[in-house]
């Protein structure tokens, strides 16, 4: 499993155990993550770092100083 957080401006348009697809962006040197329905946004991961599956799972909403914030879990596991 893999935790992601995303920075997200409703946390009322999310629940905890609900299934949240993602969509990859490309940028020059890294590539970030977009909630469906552009809910939240993560930060820049390196090439080595970039998501295997496209779909999480809401595990927490945490209020930090600056942000609201959706941490994912994201089944990384090689199928047997």
């Amino acid at each position: 499993m893999r935790e992601m957080e995303f920075t997200i401006e409703n946390k009322e348009a999310l629940k905890i155990g609900q299934e949240i697809c993602v969509t990859e962006g490309v940028l020059p040197s890294s590539y970030y993550y977009m909630m469906e329905h552009a809910l939240g946004m993560s930060g820049n991961f390196k090439s080595t770092q970039r998501l295997k599956s496209k779909k999480g799972i809401v595990k927490e909403i945490k209020e930090t100083e600056r942000f609201t914030v959706a941490v994912l879990t994201f089944d990384e596991e090689e199928p047997s």
